[in-house]
């Protein structure tokens, strides 16, 4: 069952963010991942959202999988950048078979 990484971001860094994609981009696509929404304004019908946030979703073939891209060494350096490059919330969410 698929499984999916969201992420609600604000790039703090221009360059640093550019780089964190670069690097997001190549690991998730080593790990059999594949992006569903890069770099969206959502549109809010409910609640807030800080309109410098944007949404990414990333699907991957099963939980397993996105847990090893987390954790893996591809995505370490991306991980790393992340930490001042971006402010997010890094969600794993299970698919509906």
């Amino acid at each position: 069952m698929s499984v999916y990484v969201v992420s609600e971001v604000e790039i703090l860094d221009e360059a640093q963010g550019q780089r964190y994609r670069e690097l997001a981009q190549e690991s998730i696509a080593r790990h059999g991942g594949r992006y569903i929404v890069r770099g969206a304004a959502p549109a809010v019908l409910e609640g807030t959202f800080d309109e410098h946030q944007r949404v990414v979703v990333v699907e991957f073939p099963d939980r397993d999988t996105a847990e090893r891209w987390y954790g893996s060494a591809e995505y370490a350096e991306a991980l790393a950048l992340s930490k001042t490059a971006l402010r997010r919330r890094l969600l794993l969410v299970d698919g509906v078979a």
